[in-house]
């Protein structure tokens, strides 16, 4: 394997590792072509389609661009406007503690509940979308946000009901920017029917425009797994293992999980747009629900899933924490913030969520490439984790530097803070992409199972 990944004990080809095809010292030649398979022969050096698309004309790697686009965008615009309930308090915090007459930490607990009905939502969620598809979902969550949203502004001053709600949702960091002058100029109300409006204008949309984008692929499609035996059967790879019996250690899931529909010889008809309406189109998998349903607790004892999760989850429950502290510090004396003003704090946020994702494509890119160049050609997933270097400088930076300004703001003001702020999210953000890089890359069963990295 080589710049100190350990060989695995025993032998066969570990999954994830890949051979770089544009690797200069490692062309293709007329002999890695074959015909068996498909390739992206726009550019000079023909790519490997994986996965590889069937003939069937249902499969939703044949449809034409402009119709993936459209998906992507609604589902895009969608999940913008979901993002936005999680943080949707954030800046009323202390308002609607004074509204409600409740406690600060009654009124955190609206946002607890709410990522409490998220983590549940999520198992039942993947689960149910491993078996019968996404579609469905797509259209029972639009109608959740929907009613929830309506729901929420509509609780007036009941907080049983307003919490139940917020339960019944389950972040985006510029929503409170938002929400903070929409509670100043028409209330707080509005910040839920705002949601359900723009919810309400989008769901035609996914009813019409968003068909199911599950599809059952024979069993022996190829994976990058797959792939690397497949070009390497005639040439030796140095640090490449070989094996005489699992030629295909990641075709597993494939013949465990879904149904086999390749019987037929002749691939079926076109689904017309009437039947593409339908919220389901057939089972997508053989494996019993509940046994998904139950598939992501054992995980958690997977020591990567578990270092994953601490990973993601360390730095998401303190951006959380700070959210919901942050109209506490500044409402309040010495500064006197109003709505408006709390909410704009959380621009420092928002602005290191988007730069934190710049940051990681840039560095995720650069750094695996740069490994790959070290490693002769070949890609290792542990390449990945090297991005959580710029997480350890960002997060602990930020939450240090939160801790200590926040705790004087009138000495240090609103700028440091914030500033602050914005780093603990990007740090959350690298962290995030390399954990979930890494696991999708390093071990599909865990990726492939209803686990809490799937997001519909």
């Amino acid at each position: 394997m080589g710049l100190g990944v350990l060989e695995p004990n025993s032998a066969g080809h570990v999954p994830g590792t890949s051979f770089v095809l544009d690797d200069s010292s490692r062309a293709l030649t007329p002999s890695d072509h074959d015909t068996t398979l498909k390739y992206d022969r726009r550019g000079a050096v023909p790519i490997i389609l994986v996965p590889q698309p069937s003939d069937d004309p249902n499969d939703p790697l044949n449809w034409p661009l402009w119709k993936r686009d459209v998906i992507l965008f609604i589902l895009s615009a969608l999940s913008v406007i979901a993002s936005t309930l999680s943080p949707l308090l954030a800046a009323n915090t202390v308002t609607l503690s004074l509204y409600f007459g409740r406690d600060f930490t009654q009124m955190a607990l609206l946002t607890g509940y709410h990522l409490c009905g998220v983590g549940v939502a999520g198992l039942i969620f993947v689960a149910s979308a491993r078996i019968w598809g996404k579609r469905h979902l797509y259209l029972l969550g639009t109608i959740l946000i929907i009613v929830s949203s309506a729901w929420g502004g509509a609780a007036g001053k009941n907080y049983a009901s307003l919490l139940w709600a917020r339960a019944l949702f389950g972040g985006a960091f510029f929503t409170p920017v938002i929400v903070g002058k929409i509670t100043h100029t028409i209330g707080w109300e509005w910040s839920f029917y705002l949601i359900a409006i723009f919810a309400g204008a989008l769901l035609p949309l996914v009813v019409l425009f968003v068909p199911e984008t599950a599809f059952v692929r024979p069993g022996d499609q190829i994976s990058s797994d797959t792939l690397f035996h497949h070009l390497n059967e005639d040439r030796e790879l140095p640090n490449a293992n070989h094996s005489n019996g699992n030629s295909n250690p990641s075709s597993f899931e494939e013949k465990e999980d879904h149904p086999d529909h390749s019987i037929g010889r002749h691939p079926p008809p076109k689904a017309t747009f009437l039947q593409s309406l339908l919220p389901f189109n057939g089972r997508k998998s053989d494996v019993n629900f509940f046994k998904l349903l139950l598939r992501p607790f054992p995980l958690f004892f997977h020591p990567a899933v578990l270092w994953a999760c601490l990973i993601q989850g360390t730095l998401i429950g303190w951006t959380v924490m700070i959210g919901v502290v942050l109209a506490a510090i500044f409402l309040g004396p010495p500064l006197w913030f109003n709505e408006v003003e709390t909410g704009y704090m959380y621009t420092g946020p928002f602005v290191g969520a988007i730069l934190g994702f710049i940051l990681s494509g840039l560095l995720a890119d650069w750094s695996t490439k740069f490994m790959i160049r070290r490693n002769k050609g070949v890609y290792e997933p542990e390449f990945r984790i090297v991005l959580v270097l710029a997480q350890l400088v960002f997060g602990c930076a930020g939450l240090y530097g939160f801790g200590i300004t926040a705790a004087h703001v009138g000495r240090y003001g609103w700028f440091l803070p914030d500033f602050f702020f914005a780093c603990e999210v990007g740090g959350m953000v690298l962290g995030a992409v390399a954990s979930a890089l890494y696991i999708v890359d390093a071990h599909r069963m865990c990726s492939l199972s209803p686990s809490l990295f799937d997001l519909w």
